[in-house]
């Protein structure tokens, strides 16, 4: 072999060229390390079945949209940090709403939202969050990309990361287009201690801000009803930095217990709290804080705004000698500007909430056998 056949079979730099496997391989690692494009527009079962397709919608839609480096890995759990100052906490709900998409949010953000909300109503500071969906064959791609960015944007608001998760896909007809499984993880500092059993009598019951916006608006949504509220959207929204500034200007216990009043509304929560601390639960009717326009859709239907869900209001109850404190420190925030003191605890009669109505008078406030609003989270 003479001096330009060695030259030949030189490349750059003197190196031998590269022989067709290794070109191959090359062209392999290249494509690995590209980012994947998702080229279907509808979800197909294929996308379910844990082969190219499945990974190929997971790193183009989810990770594109959460990626940080717990995720990245995309592994069947996620190895966190260490958790300094507190205990760990720990949630998981599901997320079956429909429609969908809703005025002031959808599926997505509130998913998100409810479970940094159960962590926070623990007086717990939310940090991670796994999330699990089941897609119906045929659901559109387009509305999965928008789902997951509200997913983003709302944990981003929130402060928490999604550091793992997982995708099933069921044939056409066997789900309603798009159901979410979330769960937390986060810490509860040291010295806090919150649940109904802490209630006590002559505590202040406050409601963060007017209630009944999310289950009215999703009902709205729904169409069918010939019923206008064009400015009325969800409250959807993460209450860990409300509860933060609650907790902190109320320290020592002065913070009784938080609930977020979801399904069921405020007055399922206020229930649940007298029965558990065996104590009454006296509101002023006129004092609850109801919109217009949810008041009026109410009325039209003959529903109870104290028993329609809400994603961004709760209820603190708090030593009454705190009220004054806790109401500055909850109107501070944007998500409290229409925080009210709504009522007291009382001894008798134990286990029951009382409603003191605009009228003078006084009704009992039970839990409904039902609900009137399903498929509403």
């Amino acid at each position: 072999m003479n001096g330009d056949e060695n030259t030949l079979a030189l490349g750059e730099r003197g190196r031998p060229a590269p022989n067709r496997e290794e070109l191959v391989l090359e062209r392999i690692e290249r494509v690995r390390r590209s980012r994947p494009r998702l080229r279907e527009e509808l979800i197909t079962l294929a996308h379910g079945a844990g082969g190219k397709a499945s990974r190929t919608l997971v790193e183009a839609v989810f990770l594109e949209a959460f990626r940080n480096p717990f995720l990245e890995p995309l592994a069947d759990g996620a190895v966190l940090e260490a958790m300094e100052h507190g205990e760990p906490a720990f949630t998981t709900d599901s997320y079956v709403v429909t429609p969908l998409f809703f005025p002031g949010g959808d599926i997505g953000d509130l998913a998100v939202n409810g479970t940094v909300n159960d962590l926070a109503m623990c007086g717990a500071r939310p940090a991670h969050l796994s999330a699990a969906f089941i897609l119906e064959e045929g659901f559109p791609i387009r509305d999965l990309r928008l789902i997951v960015a509200t997913m983003a944007e709302a944990a981003r608001a929130a402060g928490v990361t999604i550091v793992t998760g997982d995708t099933k896909v069921v044939q056409r007809g066997k789900a309603d287009g798009c159901y979410i499984t979330t769960a937390g993880v986060g810490t509860v500092p040291a010295g806090v201690r919150l649940g109904a059993s802490a209630v006590r009598p002559g505590d202040a019951v406050i409601v963060s801000g007017p209630i009944g916006e999310h289950g009215v608006t999703v009902m709205l949504a729904r169409g069918g009803l010939d019923i206008e509220a064009d400015d009325l959207v969800s409250d959807t929204a993460p209450l860990n930095g409300l509860t933060a500034l609650l907790l902190d200007a109320c320290p020592g216990g002065r913070v009784r217990c938080l609930r977020d009043a979801t399904r069921g509304g405020v007055a399922t929560v206020l229930n649940e709290m007298a029965q558990a601390a065996e104590v009454a639960v006296v509101v002023a009717e006129e004092a609850v804080p109801v919109r217009p326009a949810v008041r009026g859709a109410c009325e039209l239907l003959g529903i109870d705004p104290l028993y329609v869900a809400c994603e961004g209001r709760m209820v603190a109850v708090v030593a009454g000698d705190s009220a004054d404190a806790a109401l500055a420190a909850l109107r501070s925030h944007p998500l409290g500007e229409g925080a009210a003191v709504v009522g007291r605890i009382a001894e008798d009669p134990p286990g029951l909430v009382l409603l003191k109505t605009g009228f003078g008078g006084t009704r009992i406030v039970d839990v409904l056998v039902g609900d009137p609003l399903p498929r509403i989270c």
